[in-house]
């Protein structure tokens, strides 16, 4: 039923947290000029939890809700963002509690950064350079899970890839690529964009292993700093 986890979910501690089968939350991620990647942050409005600072667009759960299906429609609801516009990438529990309670932070792409309108739980929404994010004053949660939440920027050669799959690796691009225990990786083809270079191998692993290169590699360029296979890239 909409709207039934909006409450309190207490825990043996005395601690309370919002939502009484959980929280999930958007981290929305689009891209910059030059390469570069922008997070959509919510200014939490003043008489809300923690107002005053910046977050993920995000809420209660309801009972019948995933994360993603929750996060989704609090962006929607918070942000004005079309969930048609998102494409999700990954998820993360970010906090627990005794209770049992989590908040998920799912991980998503946009193709551009799109327009937003803000309800009554904002002050003011605002696509953030990645690189400025935690020059904001963040809520403590997301300031946190923010170092593991980060997507470290990384270029692909499309001339480096056979010319058949070039324009499929290209039409991809730029986007999140989750790359799980490792974390995520912001993933472009402007030469001259931010972070050292990624190449695209046939290895055959698993897709959610990049492998890790080196300065001695035989499989990638002195510069390149991890490989990655297609099914990872097109996902």
């Amino acid at each position: 039923m909409r709207g039934d986890g909006d409450g309190w979910s207490r825990g043996p501690d005395g601690l309370r947290h919002w939502g009484r089968f959980g929280a999930a939350g958007l981290l929305l991620r689009a891209p910059l000029a030059g390469g570069g990647s922008a997070v959509l942050l919510q200014h939490r409005a003043p008489w809300s939890h923690q107002g005053g600072t910046w977050a993920l667009p995000g809420g209660a759960r309801d009972s019948h809700e995933t994360p993603v299906h929750a996060a989704v429609r609090e962006a929607w609801e918070e942000a004005g963002i079309d969930p048609a516009d998102v494409r999700v990438r990954g998820e993360r529990i970010t906090a627990t509690a005794l209770s049992g309670w989590t908040y998920t932070t799912v991980v998503a792409d946009a193709v551009m950064t799109l327009p937003t309108s803000r309800n009554r739980e904002s002050s003011a929404l605002a696509w953030v350079p990645e690189g400025e994010v935690d020059s904001h004053p963040l809520h403590p949660g997301f300031a946190a899970s923010w170092p593991a939440l980060r997507a470290a920027p990384a270029r692909v050669r499309l001339d480096d890839i056979d010319v058949d799959d070039a324009g499929t690796v290209a039409a991809a691009l730029p986007r999140t690529v989750d790359l799980a225990d490792q974390g995520f990786v912001w993933l472009h083809a402007d030469p001259e964009g931010p972070g050292a270079y990624a190449r695209i191998v046939d290895a055959d692993i698993d897709a959610t292993d990049a492998v890790r290169t080196d300065a001695n590699s035989e499989i990638a360029p002195a510069d390149s700093i991890l490989s990655l296979t297609r099914v990872q890239v097109l996902s």
